[in-house]
């Protein structure tokens, strides 16, 4: 029989917390449990099932009402960031569940880096360019590359992340267009943005970075009519949320040639299954959802998940309780 309370600690597929954060005091009070594989399903009941706390990364396992009525010993959710997409808040506040969050760290900066790293690496052909001289190979006739001087960026969201990635695009002197769904102009002009239809900013932009925060009024933004409006030498990048598009609408568009080419950073599922379609998609270049995956941000977690974990196992209130509790 178990003295000590169970505490599940998921989605540490970097390995990195227990490096992060001092986790001895928690150690001594508590049975902890790291995992750091994918879990879904069965086997995330598996690992769960007696966990009197669990403590997850983002979003990385979901947690649905009919899970969490298969946990009667769950007192204490803590997720990192303060968004969790696949966490059914209601039926753990049903339960008597005490939500919290942590604090989420510089991820629109790093965010905003990955971003244009994408940008970059595709409009210049990094990745075909590395490839042939590691294999030994020059330019090839089709390597004159585009320029982004000049073209126009079309920014969707302008957010604390999409405001980033437009003063990097002023940086580089390119013509900054904006939408959103409750853009105005005086907004858009703060950030050196022209305010225009989704239409047109869709028609004309050399490249459409997607940065809205995941909803009702976006799911499903960028669908088969919206991507047939694009440039055939147009690049859309997606390092927000994978439901921003439909992901079988983007696929036979880019085997349509509209858009040119799409880079993303966000999956419907993640990992990204071994047999998905989006592998076979040569005018797409794909990253392990890295937006958030940088040193100062999982310190950030780590240092939230035991300041969380130890309050609670004191019977002191949570620092960051969830908006919602």
């Amino acid at each position: 029989m178990h003295t000590k309370p169970i505490i599940a600690v998921l989605g540490d597929y970097e390995r990195c917390l227990q490096h992060y954060a001092d986790w001895s005091q928690i150690q001594a009070r508590a049975e902890l449990r790291f995992f750091h594989e994918p879990l879904v399903g069965e086997s995330l009941y598996q690992a769960v099932q007696d966990a009197h706390a669990i403590a997850l990364i983002r979003d990385r396992s979901p947690f649905d009402a009919s899970l969490i009525k298969r946990l009667p010993n769950l007192k204490l959710f803590v997720f990192t960031g303060v968004r969790n997409g696949l966490l059914d808040h209601a039926a753990l506040l049903n339960q008597g569940v005490t939500i919290a969050c942590t604090r989420g760290g510089p991820s629109k900066e790093t965010t905003a880096e990955l971003t244009w790293a994408l940008i970059l690496a595709a409009s210049k052909q990094m990745v075909n360019q590395s490839q042939m001289m590691t294999s030994g190979q020059w330019r090839n006739a089709q390597s004159v590359l585009p320029m982004l001087h000049g073209q126009r960026l079309g920014i969707i969201g302008l957010g604390g992340i999409g405001s980033l990635v437009a003063k990097v695009g002023a940086a580089f002197g390119m013509d900054l267009v904006c939408w959103s769904p409750n853009m105005t102009k005086e907004r858009a002009n703060a950030v050196g943005c022209e305010f225009l239809p989704l239409e047109t900013v869709l028609q004309t932009s050399k490249i459409v970075s997607l940065h809205l925060v995941a909803g009702e009024r976006t799911k499903g933004l960028m669908h088969q009519d919206r991507l047939a409006m694009m440039r055939n030498d147009s690049l859309l990048v997606n390092t927000s949320r994978s439901s921003l598009i439909v992901t079988e609408d983007l696929i036979a568009a880019l085997r349509r040639g509209r858009p040119g080419q799409a880079a993303l950073d966000v999956f419907d599922q993640e990992p990204l299954p071994k047999d998905s379609e989006l592998h076979r998609i040569p005018n797409l270049l794909m990253t392990p959802h890295l937006g958030f995956v940088a040193e100062p941000i999982f310190k950030t977690f780590a240092s939230g998940l035991v300041d969380t974990l130890d309050a609670w196992l004191h019977g002191k209130p949570v620092p960051m309780p969830f908006p919602s509790n």
